[in-house]
């Protein structure tokens, strides 16, 4: 018989185009030799030119998801992403605090065509509830300002807006710094706890097919974290599948491209 791989959550909204959420999750996490499981929160019509609608699940429906897979299989680590209104930050924030499982959350605002993926009003619920579960935040610039109010345009500032975050209670902060402007040569993250500071930088590939890169990395690390890796270099992995996975995005429809999740099958 086979050896079981390790075991590996996502909490996340369906992407219908298959390139962000629950999609792009489960695709990281067999390309990284885990295997992947899911709790639908949200599902979501979106192609390659944005979100033409969201429609949230219920709690009950998303804790009893989470407790058929927690109770009877198990799991090695857990990925939080689209999770649209308090109640189901709350929900899940609550169903976390329960599982000896590391946690990577990604607090999903905004999708790469701007739509909103998040009530103003679960803010709060985020900042106090499921940031304190987690074991590494991973925001983008966009998500931090929304989470602190700290608007990031240098290295300075990305260190400001990694010690906002750790305030609010996750073990690590990932501030991916892939939005900032001024046309950086590199894109550059800083992972840090506080007292330890990992600087992980990458050539910034030309390639406007990047739709899905935050669900993607966040699933990365959380596959690393269930194998057994220490957090910088589960997060050091992810970011060189990531940027494999930027390099080798692909045209879809008439808007943004996916990464491509299979990158290393083809390369």
């Amino acid at each position: 018989m086979t050896a079981r791989p390790p075991l590996v959550l996502t909490v996340a909204g369906s992407d219908s185009g298959g390139g962000a959420g629950i999609q792009a999750d489960l695709k990281t996490m067999l390309a990284l030799g885990v295997h992947g499981m899911s709790v639908l929160t949200a599902v979501t019509a979106q192609n390659s030119r944005g979100v033409q609608g969201a429609w949230e699940l219920p709690e009950e429906a998303v804790r009893a998801q989470y407790r058929a897979v927690v109770d009877d299989i198990g799991v090695q680590a857990v990925k939080t992403g689209m999770l649209a209104s308090a109640g189901l930050v709350e929900t899940v924030a609550e169903l976390l605090a329960g599982t000896p499982a590391p946690v990577v959350v990604d607090p999903v605002g905004v999708s790469k065509h701007g739509d909103s993926l998040l009530a103003a009003s679960a803010l709060a619920s985020v900042r106090t509830k499921l940031l304190p579960v987690a074991t590494v935040a991973t925001p983008n610039l966009d998500e931090v300002t929304q989470l602190t109010g700290l608007v990031v345009e240098d290295e300075t500032g990305m260190r400001r807006a990694a010690d906002a975050i750790l305030a609010y209670g996750p073990r690590w902060a990932l501030i991916k710094g892939g939005h900032l402007p001024g046309g950086f040569a590199e894109a550059v993250d800083l992972l840090t706890d506080g007292t330890e500071e990992h600087w992980l930088r990458a050539p910034r590939h030309d390639n406007r097919h990047t739709h899905g890169t935050g669900c993607t990395l966040a699933s990365a690390v959380a596959s690393g974290l269930a194998k057994g890796l220490a957090v910088p270099e589960a997060v050091r992995q992810a970011k060189e599948y990531v940027t494999g996975a930027i390099a080798a995005g692909f045209a879809l429809g008439s808007g943004i491209g996916p990464v491509d999740h299979g990158w290393r099958f083809r390369a």
